[in-house]
């Protein structure tokens, strides 16, 4: 009889619709944290192979350098720049084992980090510069200088795109480094993000924002769009960007076709968005105040997710897993 009722249970499980299965859709909480007016969390089919199809109470955090701010995946790790060490550091993505810490010097204040198929490339902030580091090793292939404050960058599959400070977007040629023009867009260019055909720039510094859609060909500014307050994060959903608005605690939706504004929403009172993500069906934004996941239809807050750090900064999914950095406690969370 044992063998006829599993067979019964096994079969049971496979035509039962998605939503009936145990924790399929519940209310989020992390580290006791409710999720946003007690929303179910919409589930993802496609990680149910990954055993990561419904959000368990396993927030996990992993020492890395002082005040950890960008985030990259690189295929099979993550990589933080550790801005208040002047280090970067690479973890394994299935364990966060720990597999380097590099130097990239004094004074360099890491910042953003991003990956171009085979090397890491890190913003210096307090150098006015970028370094480029071999990922397989984490050897420094060299430093390229830039303009002030450089801040996230994004790869368009042969250059680098780096917002400075100086209202100026910097393009370098990832094979080496060399710089192939200095293009100018609106005040205080913080973050980019490529959608497969253009770069889009955030703009605002502590002001009302804007974002600039840039042809990487020749860095002509194709579209300028307005968004929130104080605007600081970027991301593509494969149709639309997203925007991180600081300054107002909202998040701001745009149709990457012509940057028409689909939806700005609204956060928690208190969370101050910072960065941004796509898992494949929603969306991840980091803050002040947890980490909140919205929908990515319909911007609808599906839970706010805390973590031991206060402050939550740069943010990257490595297929299964969101991985944020804990700024002002030295980690890096794995959701």
């Amino acid at each position: 009889m044992e063998p006829r009722f599993l067979l019964l249970f096994v079969v049971s499980l496979a035509t039962a619709p998605f939503a009936a299965l145990p924790g399929w859709a519940q209310t989020a909480t992390r580290s006791g944290a409710p999720a946003a007016s007690g929303n179910p969390i919409a589930a993802n089919p496609l990680k149910v192979a990954l055993l990561h199809w419904y959000k368990a109470d396993t927030v996990t955090n992993f020492g890395v350098g002082n005040e950890p701010n960008g985030v990259a995946f690189d295929g099979t790790n993550i990589w933080t720049a550790n801005f208040g060490a002047g280090t970067v550091t690479k973890l394994a993505a299935n364990d966060g084992t720990v597999l380097g810490t590099f130097t990239i010097g004094a004074g360099f204040e890491p910042y953003g980090i991003a990956f171009d198929g085979a090397n890491i490339w890190v913003s210096n902030a307090g150098a006015a510069s970028v370094t480029k580091l071999q990922a397989s090793t984490g050897k420094v292939l060299g430093t390229f200088t830039v303009g002030s404050n450089p801040a996230f960058m994004t790869f368009d599959g042969a250059n680098i795109w780096v917002p400075n400070g100086t209202n100026t977007l910097t393009k370098l040629r990832a094979s080496d480094g060399k710089n192939l023009g200095n293009f100018t867009v609106s005040f205080s260019p913080i973050s980019t993000a490529f959608d497969g055909t253009y770069v889009w720039v955030v703009c605002g510094g502590t002001s009302g924002g804007v974002v600039s859609k840039v042809q990487p060909s020749d860095g002509t500014v194709v579209g300028t769009y307005s968004v929130g307050t104080a605007p600081t994060g970027i991301a593509f959903d494969g149709a639309n960007m997203w925007v991180a608005n600081r300054g107002d605690g909202t998040v701001t939706k745009l149709q990457a076709s012509n940057g028409d504004v689909l939806g700005t929403f609204q956060l928690r009172p208190g969370m101050g968005p910072y960065d941004v993500a796509f898992d494949g069906s929603n969306i991840w934004v980091t803050s002040s105040g947890g980490v909140a996941e919205l929908r990515a239809s319909d911007g609808e807050t599906l839970g706010v997710f805390q973590t031991p750090s206060l402050n939550t900064a740069g943010i990257a999914f490595d297929g299964a897993y969101m991985w944020v950095a804990g700024y002002n406690k030295g980690i890096v969370s794995k959701f």
